[in-house]
């Protein structure tokens, strides 16, 4: 039985993603094709490499996203996201899409063409980080031969990758969106964002009827997309909503047998 695992985008709110997959396992479903973008992208990899939810969470507390000893010199940015590529090679020893245990999906955008591009083969890090790459954070990174930013500026929720190719689909969203306080608005970036995601948010939310299981907690949206003081917050949130999720979907239980395990 295939079971596809849709990640959205939300940096440091990915953190939640990590408590899904904790929460999944437990409850004796382990995910066996991944779709991700952005943050999701970066959970999807590690976990698809091989990776338990404990090094995952490790990588995202030590990872420092507005790292601007990384400086974007002489690129359309002010960080270079191809300079976090040893990070990620440390954990990803074979970069190539041949290494992961689980067959992935990355989107990314085109920024040249305009297009979003699925990634699922040849090298695997620098889509990674391409598909993470904020508009106006970071600097696009070329793969091949063109240049991609994050693939949630045109999909931020890849669900149409792996619905044709899943028995069951569950997805995991932590873009909740809720009305804000001007005051809630205290940098440039967090404008940038809140603009980001207005219109994807919209688009998204279409995509849940497709999913047997959605994990979408809207506490999430008061959480910002760079602040990682609160990870273990995030983590939690992600983790008890999933239960709670499980709990509440006598459908889904009727399709897969779910069974309590420790870790």
């Amino acid at each position: 039985m295939n079971i596809g695992l849709v990640l959205s985008g939300g940096g440091m709110r990915g953190a939640a993603h990590i408590g899904v997959i904790k929460a999944l396992e437990e409850h004796g479903i382990f995910p066996t094709h991944i779709s991700g973008t952005s943050a999701g992208a970066i959970v999807g990899a590690l976990y698809a490499y091989g990776y338990d939810w404990k090094t995952i969470f490790g990588f995202f507390k030590e990872v420092q996203l507005l790292d601007f000893k990384k400086y974007a010199l002489g690129k359309p940015g002010i960080i270079d996201a191809e300079k976090f590529y040893p990070q990620f090679n440390a954990l990803i020893k074979y970069d190539n899409f041949n290494a992961l245990k689980k067959p992935l999906f990355i989107t990314a955008t085109d920024i040249l063409k305009g297009n979003l591009k699925t990634f699922s083969e040849g090298e695997l890090i620098k889509p990674i980080l391409a598909s993470a790459a904020f508009p106006g954070v970071f600097a696009p990174v070329k793969v091949e031969e063109s240049y991609y930013i994050d693939g949630g500026a045109l999909n931020n929720f890849p669900v149409s990758v792996l619905k044709p190719i899943s028995d069951i689909l569950i997805g995991s969203y932590a873009n909740g969106f809720e009305a804000i306080f001007i005051k809630d608005l205290k940098h440039s970036h967090n404008v940038v964002e809140r603009a980001f995601k207005l219109k994807s948010v919209k688009e998204d939310y279409k995509k849940f009827k497709h999913c047997d299981l959605v994990i979408s907690p809207k506490i999430l949206s008061k959480y910002g997309t760079f602040d990682k003081k609160y990870l273990n917050e995030i983590f939690d949130i992600g983790y008890n909503a999933t239960i709670e999720a499980l709990q509440n979907n006598a459908a889904l239980q009727l399709k897969l047998p779910i069974k309590h395990t420790q870790n």
